[in-house]
C-alpha cells in the first residue's frame, strides 16, 4: 500500500512547494493537485456533497504550473492531478503540459482525469455535458497517440486532427492515466481508455460493496488479456483500520485530502497523517 495526498492549490493555501516539499520529507508517495478552471457566479449545479461551495473551489492555481512548482522543490514524489478535467481543455495543448511536467519532473507524473460535475462549467468551455465522457474517452486516446507517435494523428467525433509532430514525448511509457469517478460505467471507461482507476470517497461502511466491485473490474481485466489494474482511492477514510481495509479490498493507493488551509494547518494535518500510517507501511 502507497500513501499520498491530494489538495486544493490556492493562491491563500500552502504553497505547492512547499507543501510538495514537506510531503516528500515525511514519506508520502504522491501529490495530486485538483482542478477547477472557474467557478460560474450561477451556481446552478449543486455542489456533489451538499451544502455551500467551499471556497477553495474558486481559488485554485492550474494544476500544471502546480504540478512543476510541486516537482521542483522534490526528487521522489510522484506529482499529478486528482483530477485534470479534459472535457474542458485542449487535447493538444494538454497532452503538451503533461509531457512536459513529466520530463522536468523526471518521470514523477500521474494523470487523473475525469469529466466533473459542473455543468456550467463544462458549457462555458463549449462542451455539450450530455456527451462529456465520449468527449473525455476521445481526448485521452488522442493525447495518447500525441504522445507515443512520431507522426500523430486522431480522427473521432469530437477530435479530429491530421498528422502533426508533437514534442516533447514523456518520459514514462505508458504515462499513467488514472480515470476518476464513482458512477455506474467507470469502469468501462477504466478499461476503455485508462492505466488505473481513480476511485473516491469510499466510507467504511461501503468498502465490502466497492471490493466487489474492484473484484468485477480485475476478473474483466483478465478476460480481456489485461494485467492487473491499479487502484487509487482519492479523499481516503482516516479512521483508525482503515488502510488496512482499503488494501484487503484491493486498493494500492491511499489520498488523504488536506484542508485548504496555511503552511501551519496543513502541516499539522501531514504530521497526524503520517503518524496515523506508519503502522500500516
Amino acid at each position: 500500500m502507497e500513501f499520498g495526498v491530494c489538495y486544493f492549490p490556492t493562491d491563500y493555501g500552502m504553497g505547492p512547494d512547499a507543501l510538495a516539499a514537506a510531503a516528500e520529507e515525511r514519506g508520502f508517495e504522491a501529490l495530486l493537485f485538483s482542478e477547477h478552471t472557474h467557478i460560474p457566479a450561477s451556481r446552478q449545479s449543486s455542489y456533489p456533497l451538499g451544502g455551500d461551495l467551499p471556497k477553495m473551489y474558486v481559488h485554485t492555481y492550474d494544476p500544471f504550473v502546480a504540478c512543476t512548482a510541486a516537482a521542483a522543490a522534490t526528487t521522489t514524489l510522484k506529482i499529478g492531478t486528482g483530477i485534470c478535467l479534459v472535457v474542458q481543455r485542449d487535447p493538444i495543448t494538454t497532452a503538451k503540459e503533461v509531457a512536459s511536467v513529466d520530463r522536468l519532473s523526471g518521470g514523477r507524473f500521474l494523470f487523473g482525469v475525469g469529466a466533473g460535475w459542473n455543468r456550467e462549467e463544462m458549457i462555458n468551455h463549449g462542451t455539450d455535458p450530455r456527451t462529456r465522457m465520449a468527449l473525455m474517452r476521445e481526448r485521452v486516446e488522442a493525447m495518447r497517440e500525441l504522445w507515443t507517435a512520431e507522426d500523430s494523428e486522431y480522427h473521432g467525433k469530437f477530435v479530429d486532427f491530421d498528422p502533426v509532430w508533437s514534442y516533447p514525448k514523456p518520459l514514462q511509457s505508458p504515462l499513467p492515466v488514472l480515470v476518476g469517478g464513482m458512477g455506474p460505467t467507470v469502469e468501462d471507461r477504466v478499461l476503455a481508455f485508462g492505466d488505473g482507476w481513480m476511485a473516491e470517497c469510499v466510507t467504511p461502511e461501503e468498502v465490502d460493496v466497492f471490493a466487489a466491485r474492484v473484484d468485477k473490474l480485475q476478473q474483466r481485466a483478465a478476460d480481456a488479456g489485461r494485467a492487473r489494474v491499479p487502484i487509487s482511492l482519492f479523499d481516503a477514510s482516516t479512521e483508525d483500520g482503515m488502510p488496512e481495509r482499503y488494501a484487503a479490498a484491493g486498493v494500492d493507493r491511499c489520498l488523504f485530502q488536506l484542508p485548504d488551509g496555511d503552511a501551519s494547518e496543513v502541516t499539522r494535518e501531514l504530521d497526524r497523517l503520517a503518524h496515523q500510517i506508519e503502522s500500516a507501511r
